[in-house]
C-alpha cells in the first residue's frame, strides 16, 4: 500500500479543510513547493496534490504551483481540483508534469469526456469519488446527490477505469479514523485499484487500514502529517508492518 502525503492548494499557499468546508481552513505552508520538498525528503514515493481553488472554479487555478512542485521532487505527483474538460487534463499531464490526473465532478456528468481521457491516458486517469454518508458529492464538495459512491465505482471500472480515490468528507481533516468499513465495501466492488483518502490521525489508523482494507492500493493523508503525528518513514513502515 502506497503512502500519498496530500498538499491541497488554496490562494498559492499549502492548507488542510476539515470536513471539506472551505470556511475551515488552517494554512500549513506559505509555499507549498516546501511541504512537497519535506515529504519527498521524508520519503514519499508518491504526492498527492489538489487544486482547491480549481475544485471550487471548475477549472485549474494553481498550475504554476503544480509545476514547481513537479520540478522541486523526484517522487511523482497525481494532481486533482477542476479537471472537467481536454484542455485541464492536459495542461496538468503534459504541462505541468504531473503523472496522473484525478477527475472528479467531470467524470460523474460527462461520461464521454472521462472514456475520452481514459481511451487517451489509460492508467494516468484517476477518478475521484467523494462521499458523505456512502453518497457522492459534487463539485468540491459542495453539492450532495442521492448516489450510492459503491454503485457509481463499479460501473465505472467496467467501463475502464484503472483507479479510484475514494474520500470519506465527514472524516476528512478530522484524524479520528478513516471509513474502513465503507472503504472495504468499496474496495470488493472494483477490480480496479482504491486510494482511500479521509481521516488518518494514527499510526494505528494506517496499520488498521492495511489489514482490515487489504484490497485498497494506497491510502493519502495530511493533516497527521503536518501537525507531526508521525513521520512519512513512520506511515510507509506502518502501512507495510
Amino acid at each position: 500500500m502506497i503512502l500519498y502525503p496530500a498538499i491541497d492548494i488554496r490562494g498559492g499557499q499549502a492548507v488542510r479543510l476539515l470536513e471539506g468546508d472551505y470556511d475551515r481552513e488552517t494554512i500549513y505552508d506559505a509555499d507549498p513547493v516546501d511541504a512537497a520538498r519535506r515529504w519527498a525528503d521524508e520519503g514519499a514515493e508518491f504526492l498527492h496534490v489538489v487544486d482547491l481553488d480549481g475544485a471550487k472554479a471548475g477549472e485549474p487555478q494553481n498550475l504554476d504551483a503544480i509545476e514547481r512542485i513537479a520540478t522541486a521532487v523526484d517522487c511523482p505527483i497525481q494532481v486533482g481540483g477542476g479537471l472537467r474538460d481536454d484542455e485541464s487534463v492536459r495542461a496538468v499531464l503534459e504541462n505541468a508534469g504531473a503523472k496522473r490526473a484525478v477527475i472528479g465532478t467531470a467524470a460523474l456528468r460527462d461520461p464521454d469526456f472521462l472514456q475520452t481521457m481514459v481511451n487517451a491516458y489509460t492508467d494516468r486517469i484517476v477518478v475521484s469519488v467523494d462521499t458523505r454518508d456512502g453518497k457522492v458529492a459534487l463539485s468540491g464538495w459542495t453539492e450532495s446527490s442521492d448516489v450510492e459512491a459503491v454503485d457509481v465505482i463499479a460501473e465505472l471500472g467496467r467501463r475502464g477505469v484503472a483507479r479510484f480515490l475514494c474520500t470519506a468528507i465527514e472524516v476528512d481533516g478530522t484524524m479520528e479514523g478513516p471509513a474502513i468499513d465503507q472503504l472495504g465495501e468499496i474496495a470488493a466492488t472494483t477490480t480496479a485499484g482504491v486510494i482511500a483518502s479521509g481521516g488518518v490521525g494514527t499510526l494505528d489508523h494506517l496499520k488498521s487500514l492495511s489489514s482490515s482494507a487489504s484490497d485498497l492500493d494506497g491510502v493519502i493523508v495530511g493533516r497527521a502529517l503536518y501537525e507531526q503525528r508521525f513521520t512519512v518513514a513512520e506511515a510507509i513502515a506502518a502501512l507495510r508492518s
